[in-house]
């Protein structure tokens, strides 16, 4: 009997380097003997918002390294009318209340969500801060349920966003865990952190790592 590893993927909408796994993590997502399971860890929203301009031109060197390393571009689009912005701030509430109302309506496309949210960002310069423009991408997926009920932002889905995101970051203290992306595996009921660096270089190593390859 095949078994089935249960893969926890700490991450933040808006992270970079979350970005820049995310060809490798929408691979590992569909593999058939794994059981991915997203988790919001609400890095960048509510008080862990910034201005953007404090810190623009650290980003883009640092995400210049991050498309080396991973292959992801960085559109001058996304420099000039995100990072560029001068009232443009890092906040993932948005985002992460998307992810979360997908996963309630349509679980198994919570990964198409988040990816197709990274590209606006990087790709198309688009603002995901805006719950109008991220119900927008979730209507082209066809998540309209979760569109609506992300414009709504009903109390169901604020209280479930902030238990969520507390328990995500509840498991990064418990195992120690600094930042995102991360990845804790689980097979035959024993626990792992997996080296989440390897993602950049695609999903190889986490298969080999998990004897999938």
């Amino acid at each position: 009997m095949t078994q089935t590893v249960t893969l926890q993927y700490l991450f933040d909408p808006l992270c970079g380097w979350c970005y820049g796994a995310s060809a490798s993590i929408k691979t590992l997502a569909k593999h058939p003997e794994i059981d991915l399971q997203p988790m919001a860890t609400g890095l960048f929203s509510g008080t862990g918002a910034k201005p953007m301009k404090s810190f623009a031109a650290q980003a883009w060197a640092m995400d210049q390294r991050i498309g080396a390393l991973s292959g992801q571009p960085f559109s001058d689009d996304y420099r000039t009318k995100v990072l560029g912005s001068a009232d443009a701030l890092l906040d993932s509430t948005v985002a992460t209340r998307a992810v979360v109302a997908v996963s309630e309506s349509a679980p198994d496309r919570v990964i198409d969500a988040l990816v197709a949210i990274q590209s606006a960002r990087y790709k198309d310069g688009k603002d995901v801060t805006s719950a109008a423009v991220v119900a927008g991408i979730l209507t082209d997926l066809g998540l309209t349920d979760a569109s609506a009920r992300l414009l709504a932002a009903d109390d169901p889905l604020l209280h479930l966003v902030e238990s969520r995101t507390a328990a995500a970051r509840e498991l990064m203290s418990a195992y120690g865990l600094q930042g995102v992306p991360s990845l804790i595996a689980t097979v035959n009921g024993k626990q792992s952190i997996l080296d989440a660096s390897a993602l950049y270089s695609g999903p190889g190593s986490i298969l080999t790592a998990l004897k999938l390859a």
